[in-house]
């Protein structure tokens, strides 16, 4: 670096500059960006207020099932049953017989890529042997992490005003997921897999929109609105993001690439100053919020907070559908499968 270069950084920064990026464009609600490589925070906001968690929930199901595979608890060939309790779930779920059985890998996909509500149950019960069980061990596993503000009910993220969680604990929790078990970071970044007939396809965005987005995890409920763990990596250079509280999938998109990017040009000029303290070491404030709802905020059918389609001015003949062998749907060359709910009926499916 030449030494006139530098100085003009350090006289930039002590009059509150930022190079390169600046600060983000505020929106939504807690936020913030590390390096998962030493937990550094490129950036934070409200980090420490309660939030739902929605399906970010099933990165701890997750996490407890690799878990269960290091140990030997279960394999992923193993084919696991699906129960009364898991059918009984809501969207976004595979909505299965009660006959039926995944293999561990089918049900790691189903949980992390359709976000589905009734394989969570069934990780849950295979792992724990009930769900309660297996909720206890989430959130000891939780204190394990040092999750200190963060509360499980269920394994999967449907609406429980005790399940809480912070933007802080989600970000030790993924960087932790990523540490602890680099063999099945391939689950993260899947776009899409086949289980039987049923076709199922991500909710991150990212994944199709950001240069080097490689997982993670989406969710959403009605009152936690649209909320992301993201991450992408660049030169060698891993950056995560979490983002909680957007009013639709879009804006969550939008703004975890505002925070990515802002991560990636900022890393640089935080490492020279050591401007930065790290998800395990920055206070917490005693301002801290309490959880709250969103509803009323996101735009959204499933909260009755959707805007109105407008009718066409003329009725326009519809083009007929193919149906395979398999008696699926054709829509884009994309089969979507008959059976279970729809994704975008789930209220913690996006």
């Amino acid at each position: 670096m030449r030494v006139g270069f530098f100085f003009a950084a350090v006289a930039a920064l002590s009059v509150g500059l930022t190079f390169p990026a600046g600060r983000p464009a505020l929106a939504g609600g807690p936020a913030l960006v590390f390096d998962p490589a030493d937990g550094k925070v490129l950036y934070a906001e409200d980090a420490d207020d309660h939030w739902h968690p929605a399906s970010l929930t099933k990165i701890m199901t997750a996490y407890l099932t690799f878990e269960a595979l290091r140990s030997g608890k279960l394999t992923l060939e193993q084919r696991i049953p699906y129960s009364e309790r898991a059918q009984s779930q809501p969207p976004s779920k595979l909505g299965l017989n009660l006959t039926a059985t995944l293999t561990v890998d089918q049900a790691l996909k189903a949980l992390i890529i359709k976000s589905a509500n009734d394989v969570a149950i069934m990780l849950a019960e295979a792992i724990g042997g009930s769900q309660q069980e297996f909720v206890a061990h989430m959130n000891q596993t939780a204190r394990r992490l040092g999750m200190t503000r963060t509360t499980y009910v269920n394994p999967n993220g449907l609406p429980a005003f005790e399940q809480v969680t912070t933007a802080r604990d989600l970000a030790k929790l993924a960087r932790a997921v990523i540490k602890d078990y680099p063999e099945y970071g391939a689950y993260w970044s899947m776009f899409d897999a086949q289980i039987g007939k049923i076709r199922i396809g991500t909710h991150n965005g990212l994944l199709r929109t950001f240069d080097g987005a490689d997982g993670m995890k989406t969710g959403f409920i009605c009152d936690s609105g649209f909320n992301v763990v993201a991450s992408a990596t660049r030169d060698g250079r891993r950056i995560m993001a979490v983002v909680l509280g957007e009013a639709t999938g879009k804006q969550r998109t939008l703004r975890a690439a505002n925070l990515l990017e802002h991560g990636f040009e900022s890393y640089a000029w935080k490492e020279l100053f050591n401007h930065s303290d790290s998800i395990d070491t920055m206070p917490i404030p005693a301002d801290a919020k309490p959880v709250t709802s969103v509803r009323g905020a996101v735009l959204s059918f499933e909260c009755g907070t959707g805007a109105h389609r407008k009718k066409p001015a003329k009725a326009r003949p519809k083009k007929p559908q193919s149906v395979d062998a398999a008696g699926e749907r054709k829509a884009g060359g994309v089969s979507e499968a008959k059976v279970g709910a729809a994704s975008g009926s789930s209220p913690s499916a996006q």
